[in-house]
């Protein structure tokens, strides 16, 4: 006797419902893309915080040149020679791209409360014509800023980090001094 299409189907439906094979990997397609994005964007913030504190590491080596006076005396004072000594300490950014994107600005002050400066962004951009550099002479109050653009990977991170438009993060450090009196030894600026 012939099975009705009905039965037929209610019986291929519950042999469906109660097969188990192929579940745990269906769960893990569900379970894994979260997983896996939560993953990467906790491996792209700690990369992007290695790679801030690699960047303020580097710029406060170099600032301690303009701070002793060695730049000035080496004739590199200029920002391209600046930029090199700080590339040079972040060897794990290719050399090429660190010089290309890395900007640097080193201004003089009269006193520090006279600081006051804001991050030379433009049109989600940094603005090359709002840099300068003026490293100053003996005794002078110099604050040297460092800026990278750091481009996101991880979409997830994209909301809620981004300040120089879209996947791109504005590391930056600044590092403030007083120059010694490197053409006086032993002399102590006032």
């Amino acid at each position: 006797m012939p099975t009705s299409p009905f039965k037929a189907a209610r019986r291929w439906f519950r042999g469906y419902v109660a097969a188990c094979d192929g579940v745990a990997a269906i769960e893990f397609a569900i379970v894994s893309i979260p997983f896996l994005a939560l993953l990467f964007s906790i491996l792209e913030l700690g990369i992007l915080f290695m790679a801030s504190t690699a960047i303020e590491a580097a710029s406060t080596n170099a600032a301690r040149q303009i701070r002793t006076g060695q730049l000035q005396q080496t004739g590199a004072n200029n920002a391209a020679g600046f930029r090199s000594l700080v590339c040079a300490d972040m060897s794990w950014i290719s050399s090429a791209d660190c010089n290309a994107n890395l900007s640097v600005d080193v201004r003089t002050f009269s006193s520090f409360s006279a600081i006051n400066v804001t991050p030379p962004v433009s049109g989600n951009a940094i603005d090359a014509t709002q840099l300068t550099f003026n490293d100053g002479a003996p005794c002078d109050i110099v604050l040297v800023r460092v800026f990278y653009p750091w481009t996101l990977l991880t979409p997830l991170l994209e909301p809620g980090l981004p300040n120089l438009g879209p996947n791109q993060r504005l590391l930056s450090t600044a590092i403030a001094f007083r120059n010694e009196d490197y053409q006086s030894q032993g002399a102590a600026c006032s």
